[in-house]
Formats: structure tokens, C-alpha cells, sequence
């Protein structure tokens, strides 16, 4: 048996998610648990807990026009960097580095 919900069809017994949760699955997939391993649960959630920082306060989105989430919700103000005094920080033990301004 199919129900119509939304406007789609519902199979019984499998959730209907979100496309937003979605897509943020796939973007975690993708960018960071295709490239970690780890050991157990608790390994696993440390990890994830430093990818949710560094996506969170590091990363650039395209659909926030180029800004962090957390300089769209106004809690950092992005400061200028001097192009010619700069290191390397790494996040997610060292799978992404990015230039910091020193």
C-alpha cells in the first residue's frame, strides 16, 4: 500500500526526510567521513563535533554569499588579513588546512 503525503509518494515503513537534512548528510559524507576513519561511537562523535566547528565557523557557503554561518548570524565579524603575513591552520586533524592571518 502507497499513501500520498506532500504531494509524494510514501512508501509504509520508510521515513520521509527532510531535503535540507538531506543534503547536509550527503555534505558530511562527502567532505569528511569518506576521508576518516574512525575507532567506535565516541571516536566518531568527537570527529563529527570537529567537523560541526569547522563548518560552522570556518567554512564558506556559497548560498550565504561567501560567509561562514556563523558571520551571517552576525556572532563574528570577519577581520582583514594582510596577504603577505599569514600560516597555515589546520581543522579535522590536519584533512583541511586553510590559510590563517597571523
Amino acid at each position: 500500500m502507497i499513501d500520498l503525503v506532500f504531494g509524494h509518494y510514501a512508501v509504509p515503513y520508510v521515513p520521509i526526510s527532510h531535503p535540507f537534512i538531506e543534503r547536509l548528510i550527503g555534505t558530511i559524507r562527502r567532505e569528511f567521513l569518506d576521508h576518516v576513519l574512525f575507532w567506535n561511537a565516541i571516536d566518531l562523535e568527537r570527529k563529527l563535533d570537529e567537523f560541526r566547528q569547522y563548518y560552522n565557523d570556518h567554512r564558506v557557503h556559497a548560498s550565504l554569499n561567501g560567509n561562514t554561518p556563523m558571520e551571517a548570524s552576525g556572532h563574528i565579524l570577519r577581520r582583514q588579513a594582510n596577504l603577505h603575513d599569514f600560516r597555515w591552520k589546520s581543522y579535522c586533524r590536519d584533512l583541511v588546512q586553510l590559510p590563517l592571518a597571523a
